[in-house]
């Protein structure tokens, strides 16, 4: 087969594949793309996909790990808000991408890999949280609970869609309720 194409870089091609994969993934969910549509998005065979990636589970997680530095990058440019819009943000980001939310939920329990990954996710998300809720004065054996709270809410959220009025109600009330418990010295 003739080669048409200039010689690529190996991470550059990897970045192809990978790039590829988001779309198909976001656009029409994990379980419907297939590693033959992935390759042929990507301008690939099927076999070059595995040269860069044990299985469709590593490529997801690729995927993700790519979505969730974009995602920080942009959370650092708003660390300085309040914490209240910083999780409103969040919610907003979670549910862009709602289709891969619950394929990382549904995958977890089968794919070790996926159980590495979200636990991974979450161990950040909590050090973010729990960074908003020290600044707010949250006393330091509170912070678990706290982080737990904010976890079930954000996750209700995703479960129980609310317009934006609801979502930022749900949210401030968290967010008050978890501060206000320190000022009161409950904690």
């Amino acid at each position: 087969m003739p080669r048409n194409r200039r010689p690529q870089d190996r991470e550059e091609k990897r970045e192809e594949i990978i790039a590829a994969a988001q779309r198909l993934f976001v656009d029409d969910g994990y379980e419907s793309a297939s590693m033959g549509q992935i390759a042929k998005s990507a301008g690939v065979t099927v076999n070059t996909i595995y040269w860069y990636f044990r299985d469709k589970d590593e490529l997801l997680i690729a995927v993700l790990d790519r979505l969730l530095a974009e995602a920080l990058a942009t959370y650092a440019e708003i660390d300085g808000l309040p914490l209240n819009d910083r999780l409103l943000w969040v919610v907003d980001q979670l549910e862009r991408l709602h289709g891969l939310v619950n394929t990382v939920h549904t995958r977890a329990p089968v794919s070790p890999a996926i159980d590495t990954w979200h636990a991974g996710f979450h161990q950040l998300a909590d050090t973010l949280f729990v960074d908003g809720l020290r600044t707010a004065g949250a006393a330091e054996t509170d912070l678990a609970a706290m982080t737990a709270i904010g976890t079930f809410v954000i996750e209700g959220l995703l479960t129980h869609q609310r317009d934006e009025a609801g979502k930022r109600a749900v949210i401030d009330l968290l967010v008050h309720s978890l501060t206000a418990a320190t000022r009161t010295g409950s904690g």
